[in-house]
């Protein structure tokens, strides 16, 4: 078996306080990846200083803990990709020209794309609204400021994990990326039923079997297993799910009521078992990779 290590790594461009993200890389006889973009509870002092909002309004978007519901998926040699830093400093979940142009006072630091409903909501790459509704940030932002979010944690995370994934395809001939989220227990004033939500971009993203297997794992542990309502899978999934080239992307979102307060931010008793089966899942995932026929 293949020691695995953990690594941290930032940008080079810019000084950074913290690393962008965490990092346990696969085993050589591994093609599985588990990212955990929105996990992030860094919030650089500068960002601090721009606050309009009291910081538990930030932490209550975090996918709280998550990167630690998922540690245990590197038993089964999966990697595993944590971001450090928040999702309202910058979100790794959306395109770098998710921007909201009125949000700058010289500009955004990319083109924007069209305008998205996400964008239009606030919550773009640089998000504009905390939990609450009300705007973060006490003033418009420097373009040089939005460059600086971007340098320290958005490119360096998605370069890692594009070259992680490459490597694999490289070695394996095929890679699975499982994108890894947190979800309120109430939306729009409504309870989420589900446990468990997995998206696969409407059937876009991943071979079906992967997600039969997943979504047939979940249920055996008692979990109600939903598929792609609401959340059919992000810009992560998006973008490396290619199942055509045996490229394989799955998002799972996790209700939070299952392991944590979430008016505080706290881990419930839930937890552990969630954990464990979620590393039980993980091996799971690794069977299906190596019995999976091949394109």
């Amino acid at each position: 078996m293949t020691q695995q290590h953990t690594i941290s790594a930032s940008s080079s461009a810019v000084p950074a306080e913290m690393p962008a993200f965490s990092l346990v890389r696969p085993e050589n006889d591994c093609a599985l990846m588990f990212s955990s973009p929105h996990s992030g509870r860094h919030y650089p002092d500068n960002f601090l200083k721009l606050l309009r909002v009291p910081l538990m309004d930030l932490r209550r978007v975090e996918d709280a803990f998550v990167d630690q519901l998922i540690r245990g998926v590197t038993l089964s040699g999966a990697g595993q990709i944590s971001a450090n830093y928040s999702r309202s400093y910058v979100d790794l979940n959306r395109a770098p020209n998710e921007l909201d142009s009125r949000m700058f006072r010289d500009g955004p630091p990319n083109p924007p794309g069209e305008r998205s409903p996400r964008v239009e909501a606030g919550l773009g790459c640089i998000p504009r609204v905390a939990w609450s509704g009300h705007d973060i940030h006490r003033r418009k932002l420097r373009r040089s400021e939005a460059d600086e979010r971007l340098e320290l944690a958005y490119h360096p995370y998605h370069a890692a994990l594009a070259d992680l994934l490459e490597d694999i395809a490289a070695r394996h001939g095929h890679a699975t990326l499982i994108d890894c989220h947190s979800m309120p227990s109430v939306i729009a004033g409504r309870r989420v039923q589900a446990d468990i939500i997995i998206g696969n971009r409407h059937g876009g993203s991943c071979d079906e079997s992967l997600t039969r297997t997943i979504e047939d794992t979940l249920t055996r542990f008692g979990y109600r297993v939903l598929r792609n309502q609401p959340y059919a899978g992000g810009y992560l999934t998006q973008l490396h799910g290619r199942p055509m080239a045996d490229r394989h992307a799955l998002q799972i979102e996790i209700n939070r009521r299952l392991y944590m307060d979430e008016n505080e931010v706290t881990l419930k008793p839930g937890f552990e078992r969630l954990r464990e089966d979620l590393s039980e899942l993980a091996d799971q995932i690794v069977r299906w990779s190596k019995k999976k026929p091949r394109l």
